[in-house]
């Protein structure tokens, strides 16, 4: 393990491990609550990445913050286990995560940009439909004749749903 890798020793009880993703902050976790409930004065807090602990720079300041009033030390391993509540750790990771905040702005932007430019060049998005607009409008009319929605889906060879949102959005027409 990448913790005891680097010269620390975690009692098995102490051990929390969380696959929510870092974009929620660490105070909304429910691992991460259970684990600072956990912490005592003097304890150190490993952290792989610093974006685990969140991924805008204040919500990690005020969480490192947060356990250095409690007496909590901070360490993240990919920094090279430096202390986070130290000065010099502070300044590190204050750089480190204005960088990596600004990164993941410079995304989103960037993502948002083609998704607009995509869309006025008339690219679809999402999965392509089941049924085309002629098959479609058979199925409007079988529904409109009687026939059951599961006789309709194994003509069409497919799932009881696809005839059912055709079917509901007909009748909010």
């Amino acid at each position: 393990m990448e913790i005891n890798a680097a010269g620390f020793t975690i009692e098995e009880r102490r051990l929390i491990e969380e696959n929510i993703s870092g974009s929620v902050a660490a105070k909304e976790r429910p691992g991460f609550i259970k684990l600072i409930d956990r912490m005592e004065a003097g304890d150190v807090l490993v952290v792989s990445k610093l974006d685990r602990l969140g991924r805008k720079a204040m919500d990690v300041r005020a969480t490192i913050e947060q356990l250095a009033s409690s007496g909590v030390r901070v360490h993240c391993l990919a920094l090279g286990g430096v202390d986070l509540t130290s000065p010099a750790g502070k300044m590190t990771m204050q750089v480190i995560a204005a960088v990596a905040e600004f990164e993941r702005d410079l995304l989103i932007e960037r993502t948002q940009s083609g998704i607009i430019r995509a869309k006025a060049t008339g690219k679809q998005f999402g999965r392509p439909p089941v049924l085309n607009a002629e098959e479609r409008a058979v199925v409007v009319e079988r529904l409109d004749a009687g026939v059951n929605i599961a006789e309709i889906a194994r003509e069409f060879k497919t799932t009881r749903q696809t005839i059912m949102r055709v079917d509901l959005k007909r009748t909010k027409s």
